[in-house]
């Protein structure tokens, strides 16, 4: 059973700050592709952001120039970090791990911006 271990969430202030950490086993790190999916209410999950083992990324739209993914290969983690986060970012998160026909899921964690 593969296992995503998350970290980070909860109630941020409009404008403030995120930083979100996934941690996977390293036979997984090392060659799949890492990312953050978000789920809104009434909405369907979405690709926030990517990242692949060379360490190129990939964001959704809403996010570019807000939020930041990246990986820590020595402790087999990747983060995501916004220094602006906003009210239309609040989902649940999950962290995603895929290769080929495999596709593992972190259990989510709630981010919620409001005042």
């Amino acid at each position: 059973q593969v296992r995503l271990v998350e970290s980070g969430g909860g109630l941020v202030q409009p404008g403030g700050s995120l930083r979100l950490s996934c941690t996977a086993p390293g036979s997984i790190f090392r060659v799949y592709i890492m990312g953050w999916y978000r789920q809104a209410p009434g909405k369907q999950r979405e690709l926030v952001a990517s990242i692949n083992s060379g360490g190129s990324t990939n964001y959704v739209n809403s996010v570019k120039g807000r939020f930041t993914i990246s990986r820590d290969n020595a402790n087999n983690t990747i983060y995501l970090i916004s220094n602006s986060i906003q009210p239309e970012d609040t989902a649940v998160y999950y962290c995603n791990a895929r290769w080929w026909n495999n596709d593992y899921w972190g259990q989510g964690t709630q981010v919620t911006v409001s005042s």
